[in-house]
C-alpha cells in the first residue's frame, strides 16, 4: 500500500500502481473530469502515471499555472503534428508552454508560414483534437532516440538528445505522431476545444545569432470556446494599453538604432515620471533606515568571477572590455550586488553597527537577444531599485519582514492591490545551477518561509525558481486586465558573504559572517514603468503624473490672466502647463484628453470677471468654477487622496 498525502494535510492509502486520475476519481467524478495533470513529490506527471512510492500529490486544473502549462504543452504537440502533415519536409525543434500559450520553432526549409495560413492550421488542429487521441509517455534508449531522428534527418533533435545525460529518453506519442519530450501533458487531445495562432516570428536556434534562423509560431488554446473569445477581447484591450504606443503618445521614452537596440532614451516627461518614482521610494527607504550608495557602470571581470555571476551569466553579458594599457578586463555591470559587497567590505563592522542597508538606483546591462527585446519590458540596459542588507543571523527574520512591508507599501500606493506570493526554492534534483552548501540553502529557505508566515501572507512554493545564489520571495502582481507580472523580489543569501569574505565582530569580538538580503520592490524602473502604463492605460495617479492640470485660454485676451493663474499654481508646487495656442477650445480639450491630463482649467471672459477658473476632469466631468485658492486646495486634496488610495 502507498501512503499519499494531500496539500490540506490529509493522508490516504492506495494500492501500488494507482494513477493520479484514479485518486481524483476516488474523491469525486467531477474532480477527475476536470483533472489535467498532477505533481507527485514535487515533479509534474501525467494523470495516468502509475505511482509506486509514498509521496505528496497535488492536482492541477485549468485554473492553476501547472494545469495551463500541461494544456499548452500538449497543444504544442498537436500543433507540431499538423505542421508535419502540411509541411512534411520541415524539421521540428522545441515547442514549450509559455506564460500565455505556447510556441514552436520549426525549420521549414524552402517553405514559409504566414498569418494567412493560420486559419487552415487552426481548423486542422481542432479536427484532430476531436478524435480524442491519448497522450502517452514512452521510454527508449538514447541510441533508439538518435536513430529515430537520424531517419528524419533532424539535426536539431539529435543535438538535443546528445546533450542529455539521461540513460532513458522519453517521447510523447499521440495519434501517429511522436516527439521528444520529458512529460507534463493533459490526458488527451479531446480536452482542446479552441485554438488561436497569434503570430509568426524569426528565432535563432538555441538563441545564438550564429545559428540558423527558424520560424517561431506562437499560439494559445482553451478548454472552452468562450474562454478564447474572452481572451481575444482582452488582447484587444491590451493593444490599446500597449506601453510602447502610450509611451510614444505621451512622449515618455523613445529608442534609437543609432544609440543601440534595447537601450531606452527617457524624454523629459518620462524622466520626470522616473524621478518621482525614485523620490517616492527614496523617502520610504530613508524612513526604513537605508543609506544611498552609488557604484560605477563597469567592474573588473574578477569581481564577477568572485561573485559567480560571470560563470552563471557570462553568456548573457556584453563582451569584456579590454584596458588599452594593461591586461585588465572589465564588464558592463550585470548586477549591483558585488559592488555593494565591496562597499560593505571597505570598513570593519561590529555587531552594534548592523544591519547595514545599502540602496542604489543602479543601471545594469545584459545582452538580450535582439528577437527577445520588447519595449521597456525587455531591454539591454535598465535601472534596478536595488538594495542589499547585511545583518546578523538573529536579525534576519525581522529584516526580511520589514522588506515585505516596504514592498507592500509600494504596491498599495501605486494601485497594485491584487497580487500573489511565491517562495522560489532550488530544484530538488538538479544542483548544477546553484552555488553554496546545502546547509546555507537550508538556512535561507527556512528563513524565507518563517518570515512569510510571520507576515501572514498566503504563498505557494515553486521548486527550481530560486536565484543561483539563494532562494527568494517573489510577488506576482495582477494588473487591470488580470495579467500577472513578477515585480517585487526579496532574496536571502549566505553565499556572497562567504565568497567575498565579509565579516563583522560579534559580541565575543570574533569574526562572524553577515547574512545578505537582496531586494528590489520595482525590479527595474523600465519594466515597472511599462507595467504601470499598461495597468493605468497611461492615466497615472495625480501625485505621479507629469502634468496635473492644463490651463486652456479661450482667446488671446485671456492669456495674461491664465499666466497669472499658472504662476500661483507653480508657487504652490502644482504641476501646471498653459495651452495658449491659436486653436479652438474644442481642439485644446481633445488634445488634453489624448495626453491624459487629469484636469483642465478653462479661462474665458466669465472666469476673468469672476476671478475664477472653470475645472473640467479627464473624461468630461465638469467640476465647476473655483478661485485660485480653492483650486490649489482641491488639487492638493486630490493628490493626497491618490497617494493614500
Amino acid at each position: 500500500m502507498l501512503k499519499v498525502s494531500f496539500p490540506d494535510g490529509a493522508i490516504k492509502h492506495y494500492n501500488e500502481g494507482i494513477t493520479p486520475f484514479q485518486i481524483a476519481e476516488s474523491i469525486s467524478n467531477s474532480l477527475s473530469k476536470k483533472l489535467l495533470s498532477a505533481s507527485f513529490n514535487g515533479k509534474q506527471v501525467e494523470s495516468n502515471t502509475e505511482l509506486n512510492e509514498d509521496g505528496k500529490i497535488e492536482f492541477h486544473f485549468w485554473d492553476d499555472l501547472k494545469g495551463k502549462s500541461a494544456f499548452w504543452h500538449s497543444s504544442a504537440h498537436l500543433f507540431a503534428q499538423i505542421i508535419l502533415e502540411l509541411y512534411p519536409k520541415s524539421k521540428l525543434t522545441i515547442g514549450p508552454p509559455i506564460e500565455n500559450g505556447f510556441y514552436y520553432d520549426v525549420d521549414l526549409g524552402d517553405e514559409s508560414i504566414s498569418e494567412n495560413d493560420f486559419d487552415k492550421i487552426e481548423k486542422m488542429m481542432i479536427e484532430e483534437a476531436r478524435k480524442d487521441h491519448k497522450f502517452t509517455l514512452r521510454e527508449c534508449s538514447k541510441e533508439e532516440a538518435l536513430n529515430f531522428y537520424k531517419k528524419n534527418n533532424n539535426q536539431y533533435k539529435i543535438e538535443l538528445i546528445k546533450g542529455l545525460h539521461d540513460k532513458k529518453i522519453t517521447f510523447c506519442d499521440h495519434a501517429n505522431f511522436s516527439d521528444l519530450c520529458k512529460g507534463g501533458h493533459i490526458p488527451s487531445t479531446g480536452y482542446i476545444k479552441a485554438v488561436k495562432l497569434l503570430n509568426v516570428a524569426g528565432a535563432y536556434w538555441r538563441g545564438n545569432e550564429e545559428n540558423k534562423q527558424l520560424t517561431r509560431i506562437y499560439g494559445i488554446s482553451f478548454p472552452k470556446q468562450k474562454l478564447l473569445t474572452e481572451y481575444l477581447s482582452l488582447m484587444e484591450e491590451a493593444k490599446k494599453r500597449d506601453h510602447r504606443v502610450i509611451g510614444k503618445k505621451l512622449k515618455l521614452f523613445t529608442f534609437s538604432k543609432q544609440v543601440g537596440l534595447g537601450l531606452p532614451l527617457w524624454l523629459p516627461k518620462g524622466a520626470e515620471l522616473r524621478k518621482r518614482l525614485e523620490e517616492f521610494l527614496n523617502k520610504a527607504q530613508k524612513e526604513a533606515g537605508y543609506e544611498m550608495v552609488i557604484s560605477p557602470h563597469i567592474g573588473n571581470k574578477k569581481l564577477y568571477e568572485t561573485s559567480g555571476h560571470f560563470q552563471k551569466y557570462g553568456e548573457s553579458s556584453f563582451m569584456p572590455i579590454k584596458s588599452p594599457s594593461s591586461d585588465e578586463e572589465f564588464l558592463l555591470k550585470p548586477m549591483n550586488c558585488p559592488h555593494h559587497c565591496e562597499i560593505y567590505k571597505s570598513e570593519q563592522w561590529s555587531y552594534r553597527d548592523l544591519p547595514k542597508r545599502y540602496a542604489e538606483f543602479g543601471t545594469v546591462y545584459r545582452y538580450e537577444q535582439s528577437g527577445e527585446l520588447h519595449g521597456l519590458t525587455r531591454v539591454r540596459g535598465f535601472t534596478q531599485d536595488d538594495a542589499h542588507i547585511f545583518c546578523a543571523q538573529d536579525q534576519l527574520i525581522n529584516e526580511f519582514e520589514k522588506v515585505i512591508d516596504l514592498v507592500l507599501h509600494v504596491f498599495n500606493t501605486l494601485g497594485f492591490k491584487n497580487y500573489e506570493v511565491q517562495i522560489s526554492l532550488k530544484d530538488k534534483e538538479n544542483n548544477d545551477k546553484y552555488i553554496g552548501t546545502d546547509e546555507m540553502w537550508k538556512l535561507s529557505e527556512e528563513a524565507i518561509i518563517k518570515a512569510t508566515k510571520g507576515k501572514k501572507l498566503n504563498y505557494k512554493i515553486e521548486y527550481g525558481e530560486a536565484a543561483f545564489y539563494g532562494p527568494k520571495l517573489d510577488f506576482m502582481v495582477k494588473d487591470a486586465l488580470n495579467r500577472k507580472w513578477q515585480l517585487g523580489t526579496i532574496q536571502v543569501d549566505y553565499n556572497l558573504p562567504e565568497r567575498f569574505d565579509l565579516t563583522f565582530k560579534n559580541k565575543e569580538n570574533k569574526d562572524e559572517r553577515p547574512v545578505m538580503i537582496h531586494r528590489a520592490p520595482f525590479g527595474s524602473l523600465e519594466r515597472f514603468v511599462a507595467i504601470l502604463i499598461e495597468h493605468t492605460a497611461g492615466i497615472f495617479p495625480l501625485w505621479l503624473t507629469a502634468n496635473q492640470i492644463i490651463l486652456i485660454s479661450v482667446g488671446e485676451k485671456h492669456e495674461k490672466y491664465a499666466e497669472k493663474v499658472s504662476g500661483f499654481l507653480e508657487k504652490a508646487e502644482i504641476r501646471a502647463t498653459l495651452d495658449s495656442r491659436n486653436e479652438t477650445v474644442g481642439k485644446k480639450i481633445r488634445d488634453s484628453e489624448q495626453n491624459k491630463i487629469p484636469y483642465m482649467g478653462i479661462i474665458g471672459d466669465k472666469e476673468i470677471k469672476n476671478n475664477s477658473i472653470s475645472i473640467r476632469a479627464l473624461g468630461g466631468d465638469d467640476i465647476g468654477e473655483m478661485n485660485i485658492d480653492e483650486l490649489i486646495n482641491f488639487i492638493k486634496k486630490e493628490e493626497e487622496k491618490s497617494y493614500n488610495n
